[in-house]
């Protein structure tokens, strides 16, 4: 899968760097990709299986279960890793690969990362 993503901006360059993590990680049956995207507000989280291209999983603060929350965005974003993990581990996944879609891993990409490992998945 070769993409070539040209123009400047700080999308396009995460789109690269998005592109480029992709090559390496794909996700199996056995152990599924769980892909981040994050917003100025929300932040989503994708249990995917990319042999088939199923979405298996999915939890984000846009969510009606997740409900009032009151904290910050970092607090909110560890506590939606934390429920994608309980959700995983209903559906029957444990282990996962961890794909930060072209965000450092820092701040509330990390705490997703976090939460979901708190939660019980090996990521």
């Amino acid at each position: 899968m070769s993409v070539k993503i040209l123009g400047k901006g700080k999308k396009v360059a995460q789109l690269r760097r998005h592109a480029r993590i992709r090559k390496r990680i794909s996700g199996t049956p056995e152990m599924p990709r769980l892909v981040v995207s994050r917003s100025n507000r929300h932040m989503v989280a994708q249990i995917i299986d990319d042999t088939k291209g199923v979405t298996l999983v999915s939890e984000s603060t846009l969510m009606n279960d997740f409900g009032n929350f009151e904290g910050t965005k970092t607090e909110a974003a560890h506590k939606v890793g934390e429920m994608i993990a309980k959700k995983a581990l209903d559906a029957g996944i444990t282990a996962v690969v961890f794909d930060r879609g072209g965000y450092k891993y820092h701040g509330r990409v990390a705490a997703v990362a976090d939460g979901a490992r708190e939660g019980g998945l090996a990521l």
